[in-house]
């Protein structure tokens, strides 16, 4: 049976965490908050540079303050790994468009970062998303090599994360955790680990289960959200208001249909169904289909633009602003967003012009863009609501002069247009 080097009573465990983006920053930090010592490591230098400094790349409610609590505990910020008893893989899983099969050098970089430095009794823990077998033909090689080379043991476990944007660090310590491991007793220990953070039950299973079951739950809601979806355009074709519709469905006991909208975002919905796709293509039917329906909706809705800008006699973008950039409400995560996908269209058909704003997006990354919500506003004849952060919802009386298209149902002005 293995064991640690040290055990998380000594006080002596020391936990790196590689990569520090949406996922690793939160956890390095809540580790080290709790009382473990944790080294926390990326490749971006100016990234590491400025955590040292106490700046952030992105935003989250309550970072700061754990930030400090981890700072208080030691955490060491740095871009090489260091010899540690655990390594939490955080990195990214992009998919190749072409093939629809996950891109996973991130993760293989990582891993081989930690083995490079890793202590015997090591335990590797993937957190990054990954499709169903990528550990056991990615991961599972590379520290079998290094367990017959190094004459070591060296153990793997998949913890996949489960939070989001916007409510971090609450669901890092509420939600329920998944943790897959070829070998029972190293699960035990990484759930003794999770658990002097979280909360939430904390299931033991295989490592395949443990893939399929994170991919599994991003894949549901992408197709919730895909019938919402169509229920949208046969809605306009009906006649119906299909938020009223939606909303009466939902009355029954058994029926739980989530909210439309021009897109979906963010780097789990959007994303990982594709893995099922890419490596089941005779069988992912369905969810193939639903990421198609939801990937036309940016298409749906500049069709809808140009629809109410005839019937409203508007005849020039130039007058028409696109509210919102980021992927949700309240965050500053602009991945997968649909409004950029939108943006990305209106290239395509040569339709330029548009002004764009969004509160949390402080830094220009497309033409047109604007900075404080009054000059976007100065001018326009038509708003299009593409993310429901609470400023607009604040200031919606702003828009009485102005033809607004809602796409998220957030805004009660009277006579919007609905997606």
């Amino acid at each position: 049976m293995m064991e640690y080097m040290y055990d998380i009573e000594d006080g002596k465990m020391v936990v790196n965490v590689i990569g520090l983006g949406y996922i690793g920053l939160p956890t390095a930090l809540i580790f080290a908050a709790s009382g473990i010592k944790v080294v926390a490591t990326d490749i971006d230098e100016q990234k590491v540079e400025n955590l040292k400094n106490g700046r952030f790349t992105f935003g989250e409610n309550g970072l700061q303050e754990i930030y400090d609590k981890a700072v208080n505990t030691g955490i060491e910020f740095g871009i090489e790994c260091k010899e540690a008893d655990v390594y939490i893989i955080a990195l990214p899983t992009p998919y190749n468009k072409r093939s629809r099969t996950i891109n996973s050098k991130y993760v293989i970089s990582g891993v081989e970062s930690a083995l490079k430095k890793c202590r015997n009794n090591s335990i590797v823990i993937v957190e990054s998303t990954v499709s169903p077998g990528t550990i056991d033909n990615c991961v599972l090689p590379l520290v079998e090599k290094k367990n017959k080379t190094g004459d070591m043991h060296i153990a793997i476990a998949h913890a996949p994360e489960r939070i989001i944007p916007g409510n971090m660090l609450y669901e890092l310590v509420s939600n329920n955790r998944i943790i897959g491991a070829y070998d029972t007793s190293v699960a035990e220990k990484v759930k003794r680990l999770y658990e002097v953070f979280c909360k939430g039950n904390i299931i033991l299973t295989d490592i395949r289960t443990a893939e399929l079951t994170k991919v599994a739950e991003n894949t549901y809601r992408d197709i919730n959200i895909a019938y919402a979806n169509e229920l949208v355009k046969i809605c306009r074709e009906a006649k119906v208001d299909v938020h009223e519709l939606i909303k009466i469905a939902n009355m029954h006991p058994r029926v739980n249909i989530l909210s439309p909208g021009p897109g979906v975002g963010g780097h789990c919905i959007s994303v990982d169904p594709w893995f099922l796709v890419g490596d089941y293509p005779e069988i992912a039917n369905l969810i193939l289909t639903a990421r198609r329906v939801n990937d036309s909706m940016p298409e749906y809705v500049l069709g809808r633009i140009s629809e109410i800008m005839e019937k409203e006699n508007i005849t020039s973008l130039e007058q028409v602003g696109l509210y919102g950039l980021t992927y949700k409400e309240n965050v500053d995560d602009i991945r997968e967003s649909p409004s950029l996908q939108l943006i990305s269209c209106m290239k395509k058909h040569a339709a330029k012009g548009v002004r764009t704003y969004d509160p949390f997006v402080k830094n220009q990354i497309i033409d047109g863009q604007y900075f404080d919500l009054n000059d976007f506003l100065s001018g326009l004849k038509m708003i299009v609501i593409l993310v429901g952060h609470d400023e607009i919802v604040i200031n919606q009386s702003l828009l009485h002069d102005i033809v607004v298209y809602d796409t998220r149902d957030v805004l009660s002005v009277e006579g919007k247009y609905g997606i």
